[in-house]
């Protein structure tokens, strides 16, 4: 067992890493690992990492087959994406409103050229 463990990667190799730094094919032998019938705790204290790092990475596989509900990695990207890109167009929309008020031209927030009667 212990030899198939170290085919993985030297755990020295891994040590002080984040969880979501480690290279996708490791985590999938991990992940075969446990599936295989290997406990987390024991593939966990052999590959020097959290065994509730393990359990993310199951809890995550999970989700991503449909067998959990939850948000999948896909979607989590897709999230991150959207907030940056609400950020830098609510940035954009600041520098626009600072310069109408520099150049005397007040707008409303919803861009309405009419005056409300």
């Amino acid at each position: 067992m212990e030899s198939d463990c170290w085919t993985i990667a030297d755990p020295a190799a891994f040590e002080g890493r984040d969880a979501r730094s480690y290279p996708p094919e490791f985590r999938r032998k991990v992940l075969d690992f446990v599936a295989s019938g290997k406990k987390v705790a024991e593939v966990a204290q052999l590959l020097g990492i959290s065994d509730q790092t393990i359990c993310a990475w199951c809890r995550q596989h999970l989700i991503a087959t449909g067998q959990l509900p939850g948000t999948t990695n896909s979607d989590l990207s897709e999230l991150a994406a959207a907030r940056k890109r609400i950020a830098e167009l609510e940035a954009e929309l600041a520098i626009h409103r600072q310069a109408a008020e520099l150049l005397g031209e007040v707008t409303s927030p919803k861009g309405g050229s009419k005056p409300s009667a």
